[in-house]
């Protein structure tokens, strides 16, 4: 039975006064959230959708995981309006999320924004999220080379998101299988981390074989190159055992209750 074992690490980073940041690592769903720059409330966005969909994967994680995310993620955006809509400073309130989930033989990702998802496979570095941002779109219709987007004066408009309100089909998650087995590993962090440190040397860190060791160095490595943002990393292996019973690892925003969106409506279905 296929199942995540590992560990994350978060800061708020040298520049940033809070952490915005969330994520959740357990046994079977792992994600990372990060509040969109410059809209209210990041950290209530970040977390809410940090408890839902891991509270949700967690009470399914029997299920297909590509109809529990797809669930999980639009009752994530249900609790986001209904915060909204309790406290009005709170409009335009919203996160990214890159989440895995595994019922124990399938793995898939659901992702929306700029946090980012990587397999580290036989030593090789590979990128398994897309990011909505517009330097990206800018990249596919080939209007920008992949190194002029480091520096690009647009590279944080994210052009997707999770937020409160309907569902939006241009706002519509990456429900993507992934073909991962054991001996995979699985890097995911927010943009605090790629912004600052380069895919060659986010690779030479997870060749450390401790998942502990290896996310506390990529955050300590962006911190070096200036910290400019909060960064959360988490780094995990996928691998095949007994099923085992685990609350997860709680990181950043969600950590404080006060920032989650009533906790209690989430329900076992």
């Amino acid at each position: 039975m296929l199942r995540f074992s590992g560990k994350g690490a978060t800061d708020v980073g040298r520049v940033r006064e809070a952490n915005e940041d969330s994520a959740f690592l357990g046994p079977y769903v792992a994600l990372v959230a990060d509040g969109v720059g410059g809209a209210a409330a990041g950290e209530v966005a970040s977390a809410t959708v940090a408890y839902v969909v891991s509270a949700i994967a967690r009470l399914r994680h029997d299920q297909d995981p590509a109809g529990v995310l797809q669930d999980a993620i639009e009752a994530a955006r249900e609790s986001l309006q209904s915060g909204i809509d309790a406290d009005l400073q709170r409009a335009g309130m919203a996160t990214t999320l890159t989440a895995l989930a595994t019922d124990g033989s399938r793995i898939v990702l659901g992702h929306l924004g700029d946090s980012r998802g990587y397999l580290f496979r036989d030593g090789a570095l590979q990128q398994i999220t897309t990011d909505h941002t517009y330097v990206q779109q800018m990249i596919a219709a080939g209007q920008l080379v992949p190194e002029q987007a480091r520096s690009h004066p647009w590279r944080n408009v994210v052009m997707r998101s999770l937020h409160g309100g309907p569902a939006e089909v241009d706002q519509a998650p990456d429900i993507v299988a992934l073909d991962l087995g054991p001996g995979d590993r699985v890097l995911l962090c927010s943009d605090g981390l790629t912004d600052l440190v380069l895919d060659d040397r986010i690779a030479e860190i997870l060749h450390v074989p401790y998942p502990e060791a290896a996310a506390t160095r990529l955050v300590d490595a962006a911190l070096e190159a200036g910290g400019s943002d909060n960064v959360t990393c988490l780094v995990f292996d996928v691998v095949d055992g007994p099923r085992v019973n685990g609350d997860g690892q709680l990181l950043g925003a969600v950590r404080d209750v006060v920032n989650i969106v009533d906790p209690g409506a989430v329900r076992a279905n």
